[in-house]
């Protein structure tokens, strides 16, 4: 009997994605690239399976195109490209990579709010361009980290993480999320829950680590970056969207927060470009999971998803992170 075939739309790690080559005709992706909707089609018209990267949308119109997909398997947390309804209505499988990424997330999260309130990136700059002639005493003066409310929006597990590092800095933490943490979490994590509009109000760093959903876009607006200190920094690990970016570029230019700094913008890779001129904001590519250790659990993770949906590895029959576990019931 020939094999099913998998589609990998990105190149990772080629001894894990050899481990596919048992069970499967795998056909990789040699160049990392976006693909159009018509580019996709084409690829997933004799898929069975795929893995695929956030920039992939999988909707109710390519899966028209793709009548042997069984199970998709996305290199992400977050799953805003995979329309799950249209999916499960399919009867196709899905999965994401939780969990693995969670710590190293939590790290990079740091790295931005370090880096935006001591400026490290403007100051840089400056060197590099030779500025650096001499210091002066109040020179380059940012805002200390240890000692001040760290703010979290969205308090799932890196959330969690997030405020775990935050006792090494003796920093309080305050919280707001959709439903209340457990006490014996809350005890853990040092932390103490809040309504939203206290949660703007108080924080000296605000880091942002909810999913984007329709109802989340612009959670972060205008408005609520007027409720905030003057003086306090706004760190973006979540997903573009959920920040308006145009109202953030305003704001820093206006004073109305101090700096910011961002790893996720909406409609990435473009970046607004009002917040290209600002000195006052760290920019990074979408980079905030991207250790080798991690990248590698998760590429490992999605193998293992599609090998279990076909029946193969220590998982067979349950892929350890599905979605939408009720198409495999219906399935059997």
């Amino acid at each position: 009997m020939s094999k099913p075939k998998a589609w990998v739309s990105r190149p990772f790690f080629p001894d894990i994605v050899d481990r596919l080559r048992e069970h499967f005709d795998v056909v990789a992706e040699t160049e990392e690239r976006a693909f159009t909707p018509e580019e996709l089609m084409a690829r997933l018209a004799d898929a069975d399976a795929a893995i695929v990267g956030l920039a992939d949308r999988i909707d109710a119109n390519v899966l028209k195109h793709a009548p042997k997909l069984r199970f998709v398997a996305n290199l992400g947390v977050g799953y805003n490209n995979l329309d799950l309804d249209a999916l499960t209505e399919a009867g196709v499988g899905a999965s994401n990579t939780p969990d693995v990424l969670n710590e190293t997330v939590a790290d990079y999260a740091w790295a931005l709010m370090l880096a935006a309130a001591r400026r490290v990136g403007e100051a840089e700059r400056w060197l590099r361009a030779g500025q650096w002639k001499g210091s002066r005493f109040e020179g380059w003066l940012g805002a200390d980290v240890h000692g001040k409310t760290i703010g979290i929006l969205g308090m799932g597990r890196i959330g969690q993480a997030i405020a775990r590092r935050a006792q090494g800095f003796r920093s309080p933490v305050i919280y707001h999320n959709r439903s209340r943490l457990d006490a014996a979490i809350e005890k853990e994590c040092g932390a103490t829950y809040v309504d939203k509009a206290t949660l703007l109000a108080q924080a000296d760093h605000l880091v942002l680590v909810l999913p984007f959903t329709p109802a989340n876009r612009h959670t972060i607006g205008a408005a609520e970056l007027k409720a905030m200190k003057p003086t306090a920094t706004l760190i973006n690990i979540a997903r573009g969207g959920i920040v308006d970016d145009e109202a953030l570029a305003r704001a820093l230019a206006d004073g109305e927060i101090a700096a910011a700094a961002l790893d996720v913008f909406e409609g990435e890779p473009k970046v607004h470009p009002d917040l290209l001129q600002l000195d006052n904001v760290v920019l990074s590519p979408h980079i905030a999971s991207a250790s080798r250790d991690t990248r590698r659990g998760m590429a490992s993770l999605a193998v293992d998803n599609v090998l279990a949906a076909f029946g193969h590895g220590p998982c067979a029959g349950r892929p350890p992170t599905i979605l939408n576990p009720g198409v495999l019931a219906d399935a059997s």
